[in-house]
């Protein structure tokens, strides 16, 4: 029997249309689900805005205030799609509210902060669905399989890499991405955080670390008005940039394996060029999200000279069914946080998690204090 979900956004810039094209898609993606959502609900602070958002996609109320939609009864599921330094006081006022949460990655600007929100939720017995999208590429979730299955042998070590150029121009707007009080940790809570999650939805937990940081664009241009995305603003006032640019980390595994994270936001000439190189005893694993149906894989006896094929995922590897009949028919980013909105409403209908979750985001966010600890005092740290 199919039933209704009131849902609602907060925070309608990119990622809040990100995820409210994934509900709408949800349906036609996977029509087993008994739980159909219903666009409630819209709130933006940005004047306007939220407006936009109803007349475009069919919500049935905008609000300036995102209280509003935590006092509707109408509303039984929430996304939080907020600048970082609200995630924790808005995740916890939906959960205690009674309201299931999928929020964007960090949850917040700290472990503590992520602490909080999945405290909140596990108290009021609701579901909570974290944006660490990447986990739900099919050829990602090949991968695990492949190295669970011990067809690379025990893995040795891993290089995961996030670099992109989205904030390389230095006309770039000084935004609360760039501030440390809205902002958090810069790069490491915006792209590294996705490369922990993937570290250890391949490999296991994190042992210990050691990290440095950088911050290669001193000053940026405060903006004149509302800005979405990565806009510029030429000509406006000078503010400094108070997070980082840059991170590399060295990474130790429960497992024994070693690795190396590295992730920058102003590298120019690269756009999200994420990925993962896995070298296990006995072969190889290679992932590019630029070519995000392929996956390179070396394995058999040979060790030396030993040849890498490519493989085009298809049915058969994660939801790639519920989109493309065969293999080697591209999916794209949009489609993963569909299969992220799945997970959340699947989470609803059984009353179990699916997917990424809070406590993921629990893991992600102490590993990226310890990150942050490391760097400060030149030590390893521990994300325990």
């Amino acid at each position: 029997m199919v039933s209704a979900l009131g849902v609602a956004v907060v925070g309608f810039g990119w990622m809040g249309r990100v995820h409210t094209q994934a509900y709408l898609r949800l349906p036609h993606h996977f029509p087993g689900l008994s739980l159909r959502p219903r666009l409630v609900a819209v709130a933006d602070e940005v004047p306007g805005r939220a407006e936009e958002a109803a007349a475009r996609y069919g919500f049935a109320t905008a609000a300036r205030e995102w209280r509003e939609i935590a006092a509707d009864p109408r509303v039984g599921a929430v996304s939080v799609a907020a600048p970082n330094h609200l995630h924790r006081e808005i995740g916890t006022a939906m959960a205690e509210a009674g309201k299931h949460i999928w929020i964007e990655k960090p949850v917040g600007l700290s472990a503590e902060d992520a602490r909080a929100v999945a405290g909140a939720a596990a108290g009021a017995g609701v579901q909570g669905t974290v944006g660490f999208n990447y986990r739900n590429a099919p050829a990602v979730a090949a991968a695990r399989e492949l190295i669970a299955a011990g067809e690379i042998g025990a893995v040795t070590h891993v290089r995961i890499r996030l670099f992109s150029d989205y904030a390389a121009h230095p006309e770039s707007a000084l935004t609360w991405r760039y501030e440390r009080e809205r902002g958090g940790s810069g790069v490491l809570g915006d792209l590294a955080s996705h490369g922990v999650d993937l570290a250890r939805f391949l490999l296991g937990e994190i042992e210990s670390l050691a990290a440095d940081t950088a911050r290669f664009v001193p000053q940026r241009a405060r903006p004149t008005g509302a800005t979405a995305g990565h806009a510029r603003a030429a000509g406006g006032e000078f503010g400094p940039v108070e997070n980082e640019d840059y991170v590399s980390c060295l990474l130790r595994f429960s497992s024994g394996a070693r690795g190396v994270l590295e992730a920058c936001r102003v590298s120019v000439g690269e756009q999200n060029n994420y990925g993962f190189e896995i070298h296990g005893t006995k072969g190889a694993v290679f992932w590019d999200f630029r070519r995000m149906g392929e996956l390179g894989v070396s394995r058999g006896t040979a060790y030396q000279d030993q040849s890498v094929t490519t493989v085009f995922v298809g049915p058969g590897h994660g939801e790639y069914a519920a989109f493309q009949p065969g293999s080697a028919n591209s999916m794209g980013y949009d489609d993963l946080k569909v299969i992220e909105a799945y997970h959340f409403l699947r989470s609803i209908e059984e009353g179990r998690a699916y997917g990424a979750t809070l406590e993921d985001a629990v893991r992600s966010a102490a590993a990226l204090d310890a990150m942050a600890r490391s760097a400060e005092r030149g030590t390893w740290a521990s994300p325990a």
